[in-house]
């Protein structure tokens, strides 16, 4: 069953739009897909340029697949709080008014490509109790260190920095270095976690640099690199295989 939820956020402070799949036996409770788009997309973008629908059905999970604009899944300066849309205001009203999706961690994955792989990623350091695994594809990881994606008045509007120096985000809750580094710090049971990036994507090396970063703080995940750009036919690829190793037992 595929939905398109509208509502009044109170996070956002205004509508905003929700594309939901539901398994077709709905009764029964189901693992729930929190699904991330990238910065030039939208809610729509995973059922436009992949079969997520026929391996949400193969799985038969509920995937829930949210409208965030290109607010980087952050509480943004400017008033829209994003991140705490994706992570609070959301599932509680999936949760009441989908009954059949499971609330129960070991029955949530978080997952994302490019800005959603950020998102995904932050989302699992700063709420692991909600998630049993997350995956990141080609995830723009490190927004410190690779300079500003968009435009310097769209970057300050977001993150609220005199952004003429990245490295200004260093540090901060926006840096998923440091929200590792706190995780690690303060002993907290992670999620499961899964990285993808192809050996043409331009995002490359910082995912490769995460890697690295995550190994050094003793943080257990997977990395796993291939042939491949930043482009829909290899998310849609990855994010089979990806769904196989979140879902196995």
């Amino acid at each position: 069953m595929f939905l398109e939820m509208n509502l009044k956020s109170a996070e956002l402070n205004r509508q905003t739009q929700v594309y939901v799949l539901l398994p077709d036996d709905n009764d029964a409770p189901c693992k729930v897909l929190w699904l991330l788009h990238g910065l030039s997309d939208n809610h729509t973008g995973w059922m436009r340029y992949t079969a997520i629908e026929r391996y949400a059905r193969k799985h038969r999970l509920a995937v829930v697949m949210p409208n965030v604009d290109r607010s980087w899944y952050t509480d943004t300066a400017y008033g829209a709080n994003y991140f705490s849309f994706v992570t609070k205001e959301l599932p509680e009203v999936c949760f009441k008014t989908f009954r059949q999706m499971s609330r129960k961690r070991e029955d949530n994955i978080v997952a994302g490509l490019s800005m959603g792989g950020y998102g995904a990623i932050k989302a699992a350091l700063c709420c692991p109790e909600q998630y049993d695994a997350c995956i990141s594809l080609s995830g723009s990881l490190d927004i410190t260190r690779k300079g500003r994606p968009c435009n310097l008045n769209e970057w300050q509007s977001i993150f609220g920095f005199d952004m003429k120096d990245p490295l200004e985000l260093e540090g901060s809750r926006h840096d998923l270095f440091a929200l590792a580094e706190k995780a690690k710090s303060e002993g907290k049971q992670l999620p499961r976690l899964y990285l993808w990036c192809g050996t043409e994507d331009h995002l490359i090396e910082i995912n490769r640099t995460f890697d690295r970063h995550l190994t050094e703080l003793g943080i257990d995940h997977k990395f796993e690199t291939s042939e491949g750009d930043h482009s829909w036919k290899w998310w849609d690829l990855h994010i089979q295989s990806a769904l196989e190793w979140a879902l196995c037992d």
